[in-house]
């Protein structure tokens, strides 16, 4: 892969999804943020990314809603679950995401530190390019 890898992320909280989307450049991304899960949808088919980035609570549409989406969409990119909700919703959201058939890249508690969001990202960045 010569190009950079795209990351969809959605994020209800402008500050958080700019934080996430400068993380994601500094781990090698070319970022994408979507204000809603209606957007977020029309990019995801409009053209697939490389990993998706998503948060758990949002008005609208929660983050279980956009996994059973993902698995839908037969989605095999990695999911990152980016939460304020506490850790035992967050790994019933990494549970479902993988009995769903999606590839969990993970969690991050917000607020997260950018040396955490740019390592995990890093990491999963190091398996796309591979």
């Amino acid at each position: 892969m010569n190009r950079r890898p795209r990351l969809l992320l959605i994020d209800d909280e402008p500050a958080l999804a700019r934080f996430l989307a400068d993380a994601a450049r500094l781990a090698g991304y070319d970022p994408v943020i979507a204000e809603d899960h209606h957007r977020f949808r029309a990019l995801y088919r409009d053209l697939p990314p490389d990993m998706v980035a998503i948060d758990l609570g949002m008005p609208g549409m929660d983050g279980v809603e956009l996994l059973r989406f993902l698995a839908e969409e037969k989605a095999d990119q990695p999911v990152l679950i980016v939460s304020g909700f506490d850790n035992r919703i967050l790994e019933s959201a990494q549970r479902l995401g993988t009995e769903l058939g999606l590839n969990m890249a993970g969690t991050l508690s917000k607020p997260a530190r950018l040396d955490e969001v740019e390592h995990l990202l890093g990491e999963v960045r190091e398996r796309l390019v591979a």
